[in-house]
């Protein structure tokens, strides 16, 4: 056994020692691979991103309302009628004054610019109170102050101001016939909030011509994750034609749709590793043949066809592997952190940031070995079985 493990590695450091003598071959094949991670680390950390920044926008102790069927807040429409009612039920939290806890919203697209391209985009402005501020957690002015209210000022998303121009701090914006001034800047901790445009809701109602009525309505929750007492009046109550979910579930629905990006560049990783995969099998036949007399040398004085096999095999998961380090360190050094918008369910734009894990890295490496293993096992297999007279005919 370990003089079968010693030839085994003999033929190993024989191979990989000889790779310059293959360069431009073992390149191409290190390039694919390189390529093929790459492209696929770059959609699952734009996946794992979006899903962070919408897994860290909802809470457990808050639930949100929107009209029943809506699938978005844009398409939501609740009456101040239906707020008053709901706001009655059983389970919300009080306020320091004794009121039930909640924050009637307005949620409304306005036009906005990216930085990088200068294309129009749809921008979400939310009409809020002050106790909308209260219900979610870690909200930061980082640079100016507070909207006052019953005035055309707002504050921006961190977010906002990173991908987006015209909304500095002091800028004043146009939407429709109105002016808004740029009084603040918020930061949320990294969540969808932050890429959002916020504003007095009484101000936004009578702007924006939305009468007495709001797009979604967020209650805190006096257990977290409780929403049966919110859920028994809507049933019971056939004025309200609402939905309810805890903002975690809400915000987690809304991620899924981007599962199908996913699957996508898992396809687009597969279709190219595909290609990878010829392009190893034809270097690895390709050193084989080149190394026939070789290969047939070494089993006519006495190495076994095993170390010729694992010999190929290694040297073909060794280039694979060069490629999908480099691929992940590329995906690393160019992806990981970078910050970028997309539209979301509202058909208004998320701002996120490319987020590489471990596990993701460590899909790509993985994906890198078996294009090795694959595109290495056959023609490790033509070289265990090369008979041992080519090695007297002094070619393949």
């Amino acid at each position: 056994m370990l003089r079968l493990l010693s030839q085994i590695w003999t033929v190993i450091v024989m191979n990989v020692r000889s790779l310059p003598q293959r360069l431009w071959m073992s390149l191409a094949a290190t390039f694919a691979v390189t390529v093929v991670v790459a492209v696929l680390l770059s959609f699952l950390a734009m996946s794992n991103g979006f899903s962070k920044t919408l897994s860290g926008t909802g809470s457990e102790d808050v639930a949100i309302v929107t009209r029943s069927g809506s699938q978005s807040e844009l398409n939501s429409v609740i009456g101040r009628d239906s707020v008053n009612i709901l706001s009655t039920a059983s389970g919300i939290a009080k306020t320091a004054d004794g009121q039930p806890f909640y924050s009637a919203e307005l949620y409304v697209v306005v036009d906005g610019k990216k930085r990088s391209s200068g294309t129009e985009v749809n921008i979400p402005m939310r009409g809020i109170s002050s106790l909308g501020f209260d219900l979610r957690g870690g909200i930061e002015i980082v640079e100016g102050r507070m909207f006052a209210d019953g005035t055309n000022e707002i504050i921006v998303g961190r977010g906002i101001l990173d991908q987006f121009s015209g909304f500095e701090l002091g800028s004043e914006v146009a939407f429709g016939k109105t002016r808004w001034t740029v009084v603040g800047v918020f930061s949320t901790g990294g969540s969808a909030f932050e890429s959002e445009l916020w504003a007095d809701a009484r101000m936004v109602q009578d702007l924006f011509n939305r009468g007495n009525s709001f797009q979604t309505m967020r209650i805190k929750l006096s257990e977290a994750g409780n929403i049966r007492g919110l859920e028994e009046m809507i049933e019971n109550d056939p004025r309200l034609i609402l939905d309810v979910d805890t903002e975690a579930g809400y915000f987690a629905a809304q991620g899924e749709a981007l599962e199908g990006i996913v699957w996508f560049g898992w396809g687009i990783g597969i279709v190219m590793g595909l290609g990878a995969l010829a392009g190893a099998l034809n270097t690895m036949y390709t050193s084989v043949a080149s190394r026939a007399s070789e290969i047939a040398t070494l089993r006519a004085i006495g190495f076994s066809n095993v170390s010729a096999f694992f010999g190929t095999l290694v040297e073909s998961v060794v280039l694979s592997l060069i490629g999908g380090v480099i691929g992940a360190l590329v995906s690393y050094i160019f992806m990981d952190g970078l910050t970028t918008a997309t539209i979301g369910a509202s058909f208004t734009q998320v701002v996120f940031t490319f987020e590489l894990s471990a596990d993701l890295l460590q899909n790509g490496i993985l994906l890198a070995l078996v294009i090795g293993l694959v595109g290495g096992f056959f023609p490790a297999l033509k070289a265990a079985r090369l008979p041992v007279i080519v090695a007297f005919r002094g070619s393949a």
